[in-house]
């Protein structure tokens, strides 16, 4: 397989001043929904993470997660804000 990823291109994209709330609220849905899902299949806390036993230290409330991994959330709703935008679409609240 000779996969070759081509993600939208974001670098010249400069996102609206003033999104830091809406990107700490995004990153911890996307923690939860992460969290959810693992959930529906069984996994649970555990200190370490174990994939035959489903245990994974991330399965804690957002707050309780490390800056580095809420970074990484950050980070991902970070690229598809970039990416909507340039899409074409705007970001504004209501």
């Amino acid at each position: 397989m000779n996969y070759k990823p081509s993600p939208i291109d974001t670098s010249e994209v400069e996102l609206p001043a003033g999104l830091a709330e809406l990107t700490e609220r995004l990153a911890e849905n996307t923690h939860d929904v992460w969290a959810e899902l693992r959930a529906s299949e069984g996994w649970t806390w555990g200190k370490e993470r174990s994939d035959a036993q489903k245990l994974h230290p991330d399965m804690v409330p957002y707050a309780e997660l490390t800056e580095s991994e809420k970074e990484y959330d950050r980070q991902t709703v970070i690229q598809t804000l970039k990416a909507i935008v340039a899409l074409g679409y705007s970001i504004g609240k209501a």
